[in-house]
């Protein structure tokens, strides 16, 4: 099936816009080293899926603290703090431009993710794009977690939009195959991934950085 331009683009929120720095800093403050964000990061998203996979559900602030215990000796105040830190996130440099030029061609802008509610539009907020951005959406808000195909089906509804008409842009590949397998059309840049994943579909677009993938969708015929 050949893709369209979306009429709504939705973009993933950590790493993908917002810069996870805080939160980096935050484990160096409480001496831990940075490099041990990404593992926790990883076991947050294991134990999020797994929790939604088996019929139940967890916040994601829950999982994080769960990840921080089993990945450090932290106690609950400490991992609070880190935690909290989440709520200091900024978009990185080339967000505003790439989402203005979205704006600029007449494209609704969303965001998509399954943290916690007000760290997107704190984020947003901290770097004075909330304008380019028509809502955020948490999918706490049905109790699910990307990349479950009810996830993107929500937010193509909550945009009145079919789901063959909505993109989702992230800078992780399972997020992008659980946007194309709910039939939207996926873009994948490279953030911290240097690889998309073999073992899923391959990426309807595909570039090197986050204007690449706003390119690609552009680039899709009306």
């Amino acid at each position: 099936m050949s893709r369209l331009r979306p009429e709504v683009v939705a973009f993933d929120v950590n790493e993908t816009l917002l810069d996870l720095a805080p939160v980096r800093a935050a484990l160096i403050e409480s001496g831990r080293p940075g490099e041990l964000l990404r593992p926790v990061f990883g076991r947050t998203l294991l134990i999020g899926f797994a929790a939604a996979l088996t019929g139940s559900w967890c916040r994601f602030r829950d999982a994080f603290d769960d990840a921080l215990a089993q990945e450090t000796d932290l106690d609950a105040p400490r991992r609070s703090a880190v935690a909290d830190a989440f709520g200091e996130l900024s978009p990185h440099p080339d967000v505003e431009p790439t989402l203005r030029r979205l704006a600029e061609a007449g494209i609704r802008v969303v965001t998509l993710t399954h943290g916690s509610p007000g760290v997107a539009e704190a984020g947003l907020a901290r770097g004075g794009i909330t304008p380019l951005v028509e809502r955020t959406l948490s999918s706490e808000a049905i109790r699910a977690w990307k990349p479950a195909r009810e996830v993107y089906l929500w937010a193509a509804g909550s945009c009145d939009v079919a789901p063959e008409r909505m993109a989702l842009v992230a800078a992780h590949g399972w997020d992008v195959q659980g946007a194309q397998r709910a039939g939207l059309t996926g873009a994948w840049f490279s953030r911290g991934e240097h690889a998309y994943p073999a073992v899923f579909d391959a990426p309807h677009v595909r570039a090197d950085d986050l204007a690449g993938a706003v390119d690609g969708l552009l680039a899709l015929p009306a």
